[in-house]
């Protein structure tokens, strides 16, 4: 690959990690399916995984900016093995509940709030600030290509068998994603110019730094909408595309449907950071905008998998464009004393919605049916593309990113 030996480590990880992601994502609304039709309570699965962003994220940047983010990485994959293993055994007995679903979700949320702000503040410690976007890119081709394109058709076939296999399936991918974590040489703990402080002071000191600084702030608040519409949307979805739902597919179905998401976000992987250098990155953010918001409407002017799969695979294609250039440009800002904890207030305000959008989106779906969640999400998502163009120009992103 170029980028040296701990990027190589990383990316095997990630291949590992995103494969028992993509089985789990799918294994988990299909188990909840199996309990209960309630919308409420599917969204609840979502709504419990969400969740832990608005209360851990915080606390999550101020540790990523004290301890070694490898080491954190590696120790919440071995609890996401713990925690999915034990829900298959669950499964396996046929001992699963809502609640424990509800359980098991929160868990790995909070698992995630310290893991993928770990990740993303130790790039910069991996590989040269001018190789950020391509490092970035290819660790979400890689991230896509297990997520969605393997794992979700693995995780419906296996569930179709059995849902304890396909739980089982994902608990072993983690395990095996810890293995080269494990092997990354050298130490990922943030040199600091002075001691830590009280977790408060610093938590406040990275609030400060991302509400100060215009672009991240716009980013942040950007992302959260589209977050909260989008988790809407999904926590609802799998009762629209699986039987007795309007697309009538079978649970394999449902998860070969979710790969579409694959095909536009790996071609956006091999061509972002090409026209990102090209045209700069404030078009490509603001086109990324506007293809995430159209493709809500399809679901809800048709049922027709071959329509649905086109415009998961528009705003997939979109989501990662928007990602690369967003998470390429935080990097290059941000001092690396301070890239948790901007990370995390990033996280709070990008992901902070998304529990929220999942209750929402249960609610709406109890009362109003969940086709009318679809056409929610794309009228909301359209308003941003005006704030997109009048407040990331060419001039903003240039000053921000300095010399």
């Amino acid at each position: 690959m170029g980028l040296g030996a701990n990027y190589r480590r990383l990316w095997w990880s990630s291949a590992f990690g995103n494969l028992g992601d993509g089985i789990y994502l799918v294994a988990l609304p299909l188990l909840a399916l199996d309990l209960t039709r309630s919308p409420g309570l599917v969204a609840g699965v979502t709504f419990a995984g969400s969740l832990p962003w608005l209360f851990f994220a915080l606390p999550a940047g101020a540790y990523a900016d004290r301890l070694d983010r490898r080491r954190t990485m590696t120790a919440v994959t071995l609890v996401r093995v713990l925690a999915i293993g034990g829900l298959a055994l669950a499964a396996w007995a046929d001992m699963a509940s809502i609640p424990l679903l509800y359980a098991v979700a929160l868990v790995l949320g909070i698992g995630q709030t310290f893991f993928d702000t770990a990740a993303q503040s130790l790039m910069p410690a991996l590989v040269d600030r001018d190789d950020l976007s391509t490092a970035n890119a290819r660790l979400f081709a890689v991230e896509l290509t297990m997520n969605q394109f393997a794992g979700p058709p693995a995780g419906g076939a296996l569930a179709a068998r059995s849902m304890g296999l396909s739980l089982g399936s994902s608990a072993l991918s983690y395990l095996l994603a810890a293995i080269p974590l494990a092997r990354m040489q050298g130490s990922f703990r943030p040199v600091r110019d002075r001691p830590a402080g009280k977790l408060r002071t610093e938590i406040a000191e990275g609030l400060r730094y991302v509400w100060a600084n215009r672009v991240l702030r716009t980013f942040a608040l950007l992302l959260g909408v589209m977050n909260l519409v989008s988790t809407g949307m999904f926590a609802v979805f799998p009762l629209f595309a699986v039987d007795p739902g309007p697309m009538g597919l079978s649970e394999a179905g449902f998860g070969l449907l979710l790969t579409s998401l694959t095909v536009g976000a790996l071609v956006a992987t091999t061509v972002t950071a090409r026209i990102e250098k090209r045209v700069g990155p404030a078009p490509v953010l603001v086109v990324s905008v506007t293809l995430i918001g159209l493709p809500f409407f399809v679901p809800y002017a048709t049922a027709s998998v071959a329509a649905n799969a086109v415009a998961f695979a528009v705003m997939s294609g979109a989501g990662v464009a928007w990602n690369v250039v967003t998470v390429s440009l935080r990097q290059r800002i941000t001092p690396d004393h301070l890239l948790g904890r901007m990370n995390a207030t990033y996280r709070l305000l990008g992901w902070g919605g998304m529990p929220i959008g999942a209750a929402l989106g249960g609610l709406i779906g109890e009362l109003f049916g969940v086709r009318t969640v679809f056409l929610l999400a794309g009228l909301e998502s359209l308003l941003l593309v005006p704030v997109a163009a009048l407040v990331l120009t060419p001039r903003a992103l240039a000053e921000a990113e300095g010399p």
